[in-house]
C-alpha cells in the first residue's frame, strides 16, 4: 500500500501515476473535493490523458449538494483497496486531505454525533459566521484550529461538537498512528514555501484560463451554492461570491490564491506531524526512482 501526500500543487498526482505504471498499480483518490462530480478545473482533477491508462478510483462519486462524510469515505476506500488487492495490484493512495488519508490508511474510529449539540452549533454558525466559531475552536484546541480553514464552517462545527460531547480536544480523539494494512509506505513531496506559493499562483491563473468561472456557473445550476461542503471549496466559494456580486473577479482570483496558500501550510503541518511520512524533494531529477527505493 503506497500513499503520496503533501500540499496542494506539489505534484502528487503525477508521481502517483508514475508509481502506478511502474508497479502495476491503481490510484485511489484522497482529495475530498475531487469526490464531487463536475468539480474538475478547480480541484486540478487529472484528465483521462493525464491518467495514462491508470485506473483511478473514488472520483466523481458525490453530487455537489451532498455533504462530505469522512466516515463514508473510509468505508468506500476500504472496499476499493480490498478490490485492488484482490486483483493482485498495488493501491496508490493520492491526495492532500489529511483526515481522509488517515481514514483510508489507519485504524480510525470517528466519534458519534449529538443532534441537539449539532443543531445548536449550526445555528450559531448561521448567526455569527465561521470566523467566530473558529476563534472559539482556537481557544479549545489550537491544533485543530490550525488544521481547519477559518472558512470551513462545517468542519469547525464538527470539531466543536466532538469537544463538547467527549470533553476532550478534537485532535485528542484521533488515535496514535497505526496502519490497518501490513505494509504501507507514505511518500511526502516537499518544496520551499516561496516556490510553493509561486506554483499555487500559477495553478490558480491556469484554472481561471481553463474556465473555472464557467464551471462554477454550471455547478450553481446543480445546487453548488447550497452544498454545505462543495460550495465552500477553495476557488468555488470565491467564484460564487463573484457571481453573486459580492466581489470583483480579480478579487475572487486573488482571494483564491491567498486562501490556497494558507491551506497548503495547514496541509504541510498536518503531514509533518505524521512521523511515518518519508519526504522527498518534489524537483528531485530521480524522484520516481527514489520513491520506488522507499517502496522496496
Amino acid at each position: 500500500m503506497i500513499a503520496v501526500v503533501g500540499a496542494t500543487a506539489a505534484g502528487k498526482s503525477d508521481l502517483a501515476v508514475e508509481l502506478a505504471l511502474r508497479l502495476g498499480g491503481e490510484a485511489v483518490n484522497a482529495d475530498s473535493m475531487q469526490l464531487y462530480r463536475g468539480m474538475d478545473i478547480g480541484t486540478a482533477k487529472l484528465t483521462a490523458e493525464e491518467m495514462r491508462g491508470v485506473p483511478h478510483h473514488l472520483l466523481d462519486i458525490w453530487d455537489v449538494t451532498a455533504t462530505a462524510s469522512v466516515a463514508e469515505y473510509q468505508r468506500l476506500s476500504a472496499d476499493v483497496i480490498a478490490g485492488i488487492h484482490g486483483r493482485g495490484r498495488t493501491p496508490v493512495l493520492v491526495g492532500g486531505s489529511g483526515l481522509y488519508v488517515r481514514a483510508a490508511l489507519d485504524h480510525l474510529e470517528f466519534p458519534g454525533t449529538d443532534p441537539a449539540v449539532r443543531a445548536r452549533l449550526e445555528a450559531e454558525l448561521s448567526e455569527a459566521g465561521p470566523g467566530a466559531l473558529h476563534e472559539r475552536l482556537r481557544g479549545l484546541d489550537p491544533a485543530a484550529a490550525e488544521a481547519i480553514l477559518p472558512s470551513n464552517g462545517r468542519r469547525i462545527v464538527r470539531a466543536l461538537e466532538v469537544i463538547e460531547i467527549s470533553g476532550r480536544p478534537f485532535t485528542a480523539t484521533l488515535p496514535e498512528h497505526r496502519y490497518r494494512y501490513d505494509a504501507v509506505v507514505q511518500i511526502g513531496l516537499s518544496l520551499p514555501r516561496a516556490e510553493l506559493d509561486e506554483r499555487i499562483a500559477l495553478r490558480v491563473r491556469r484554472m481561471w484560463d481553463a474556465g473555472l468561472v464557467d464551471e462554477v456557473r454550471g455547478l450553481e445550476k446543480r445546487g453548488l451554492r447550497d452544498g454545505l461542503t462543495a460550495g465552500r471549496a477553495l476557488g468555488y466559494a470565491q467564484v460564487l461570491r463573484f457571481l453573486a456580486g459580492e466581489s470583483t473577479e480579480d478579487e475572487a482570483r486573488e482571494d483564491t490564491v491567498r486562501t490556497t496558500r494558507r491551506f497548503a501550510r495547514r496541509q504541510e503541518s498536518w503531514f509533518r506531524r505524521d512521523p511515518r511520512v518519508r519526504w522527498l524533494p518534489h524537483d528531485d531529477p530521480d524522484l520516481v526512482d527514489h520513491a520506488l527505493a522507499l517502496v522496496g
